[in-house]
């Protein structure tokens, strides 16, 4: 039993989705700041900004894993 075991099946599969749409926000986030921002403070920001998605998609796909088999 995972920690999200508690939500519906069809809950858990739309929290799947926005992990994935954060781990894909991230990579563009990523990909514009070492690309096309000059800006250093701006850029610090965006990579922050890409870093905290990442790590959240992160974090609860592994929730997701582990909840998988219940």
């Amino acid at each position: 039993m995972g920690p999200l075991a508690h939500l519906p099946a069809l809950d858990v599969m739309w929290v799947s989705f926005y992990c994935i749409g954060f781990l894909i926000i991230s990579v563009g986030l990523i990909y514009l700041a070492r690309n096309k921002v000059s800006n250093g403070f701006l850029r610090t920001i965006v990579n922050l900004i890409a870093y905290i998605l990442f790590g959240l998609g992160t974090f609860l796909m592994v929730l997701i894993v582990a909840t998988w088999p219940a």
